[in-house]
């Protein structure tokens, strides 16, 4: 394809050098990024309307802009901080409530509503991130909802304001983990969306082991509700990184995308149920989050029975393992979906769940089952990245990318919350060893279900490269 030019003629006069020159070399310079040059519209006659481009002229996307190193380093502090501000929620709860003489029904009634909270509002939360105009403004109220839900906990611990702060800190948790991912694979663009999702992970893995060590030296040198005013903090920082990403270097894609009438009522539920790949999907990761989930806890019950001088250093051990695997190793698989595609690198996640149920069967010694834990930081390496790049690759230009990033995300929470009772029954009636065993048969059904059902998701280099990517 050829940039059209003015021609010259009697009622229309060349155009002077220095007005074509600039056309051909941005057609030039287009045509060795890889691209399709834009078809410039053929001046006509005096007073008439320019010609309307071809079709596939008006379709073809313009070349990408490089993101800026403002940009990019935005969205890592923004990724870092986002999981400081997640650890916060986590195992401090509990500590804090129990504190503060709340008895064990509360504490467990408090955290129930949190969890449902996050489970019922996935979807939800997923197609409010796809009718926002702005993802920032998204993640933006999202932050700010999580730190104004810390404050409340450290400053009014009343039973009705603990309620309200959990759901509040869960629904904006719904929209926080969508808004990352959108506002990341708008920025790089799908091409390159494996390696930027690798590096936001990395990011979160450093922002959860830092996170950890200062709250829990924190909790310890100051006081647990400390731990709160930390957290509410913290999200000064994320706001302000997130304000280093630049509106403009987004992709157009994902503008557009926002801006068009999509959403959560019955249409977008219907045609997520109607995305084969999707389902598939879904079902796989709900199986793996069956075995996986209680792998865990059923490994700190082991080493509390095993070694109960040393359970709580171990247990940690076992928590900081996975972190430092998932930060040297999330990069490193962005990179290899790109380069090998997304099933084989999908495999290899799913694959390390059976072998990590099998030796964790096999072994009784406390420092063996640390080591095994390995093997969860691979797993959690990949799904990491795969989860919302192969999402985005099902949901591609439908515009409900996030909508379906929340209802896969439900599918995980139902695959979690059944494990752990799962688990218990067979550990009660059975032992330890045949409930490795028995989530090693689940974590391997998974992976057999990948095998056969799950299709390479990625697209050819050809439509890459027609994305100026």
């Amino acid at each position: 394809m050829t940039v059209a030019r003015l021609k010259a003629g009697p009622h229309v006069p060349a155009a002077p050098a220095r007005e074509r020159d600039p056309v051909r070399q941005e057609a030039r310079k287009e045509f060795l990024a890889g691209g399709k040059p834009r078809v410039t519209p053929v001046a006509g006659p005096a007073g008439a309307s320019p010609a309307a481009p071809a079709p596939e002229a008006a379709l073809a996307p313009a070349a990408a802009e490089p993101v800026s190193l403002r940009s990019r380093r935005g969205l890592d502090a923004f990724a870092f901080f986002v999981a400081n501000l997640q650890t916060g929620f986590g195992p401090f709860l509990a500590v804090y409530f129990s504190q503060a003489k709340w008895t064990q029904s509360d504490i467990g009634f408090a955290l129930t509503v949190g969890s449902l909270v996050g489970l019922l509002g996935q979807v939800p939360g997923g197609a409010f991130v796809d009718a926002a105009r702005s993802k920032r403004f998204a993640a933006g109220v999202a932050v700010v909802s999580v730190a104004v839900s810390a404050l409340a906990l450290a400053v009014w611990p009343s039973f009705p304001v603990v309620l309200l702060a959990m759901a509040a800190h869960s629904a904006a948790s719904c929209v926080l983990t969508p808004a990352l991912a959108a506002i990341s694979i708008g920025l790089v663009g799908h091409a390159r969306a494996g390696e930027r999702l690798g590096r936001n992970a990395s990011f979160q893995a450093l922002g959860n082991a830092i996170a950890a060590a200062g709250m829990g030296a924190c909790g310890y040198y100051l006081s647990n509700g400390a731990v709160f005013y930390l957290t509410a903090a913290l999200g000064i920082p994320a706001v302000m990184a997130l304000s280093r990403i630049r509106a403009d270097e987004i992709d157009a894609n994902t503008r557009v995308q926002s801006a068009q009438p999509v959403g959560g009522g019955r249409g977008g539920l219907w045609a997520l149920l109607a995305n084969r790949g999707l389902m598939s999907f879904g079902a796989c990761m709900l199986l793996f989050f069956l075995a996986n989930a209680a792998m865990m806890p059923l490994v700190g019950s082991v080493l509390t029975l095993r070694a109960s001088e040393t359970a709580t250093a171990l247990v940690a051990a076992c928590i900081m393992v996975p972190q430092a695997v998932l930060a040297v190793c999330a990069p490193a698989v962005g990179r290899a979906t790109e380069r090998f595609g997304r099933y084989p690198v999908l495999l290899v996640g799913f694959a390390a769940l059976p072998l990590r149920g099998l030796l964790l069967a096999s072994t009784t010694n406390p420092y063996g089952l640390v080591a095994i834990q390995v093997l969860d930081g691979v797993s959690a390496s990949v799904l990491g990245v795969m989860v919302p790049l192969v999402v985005s690759d099902l949901t591609r230009g439908t515009g409900r990318f996030n909508l379906a990033l929340g209802a896969v995300g439900t599918a995980m929470g139902i695959g979690a919350a059944l494990s752990t009772s799962l688990a218990g029954i067979m550990a009660d009636r059975l032992g330890s060893h045949s409930a490795f065993l028995g989530l090693a048969f689940v974590g391997f059904a998974a992976f057999m279900l990948v095998a056969l059902i799950m299709p390479e998701t990625r697209r050819g280099a050809a439509e890459a490269r027609a994305e100026g990517h």
